[in-house]
């Protein structure tokens, strides 16, 4: 397990990508894996809230959605100028 590691470390470090390329990378990982996350997310915010099913997956879904684009978008624009 612990070679498989270094494995993968030794291969991104073969695409020779700066460090800040990296951590823009990463931004752009973040902010699409939270697009669409509505299901147990939106779970805990209609708890916390008191809205319902419906007004919950409407506004964290979106909410979600558009805070995901962003961050990724913003990340891909990072990547191409640093």
């Amino acid at each position: 397990m612990f070679n498989d590691y270094w494995t993968y470390i030794a291969g991104i470090s073969e695409l020779g990508y700066s460090g800040a390329q990296l951590a823009a990378l990463a931004v752009c990982i973040s902010g699409g894996s939270i697009v669409l996350s509505h299901v147990n997310d939106s779970w805990l915010f209609s708890k916390f809230t008191g809205a319902t099913e419906g007004q919950t997956l409407k506004t964290w879904t979106l909410m979600e959605t558009i805070l995901g684009a962003v961050g990724a978008i913003i990340g891909m624009l990072f990547f191409v100028f640093l």
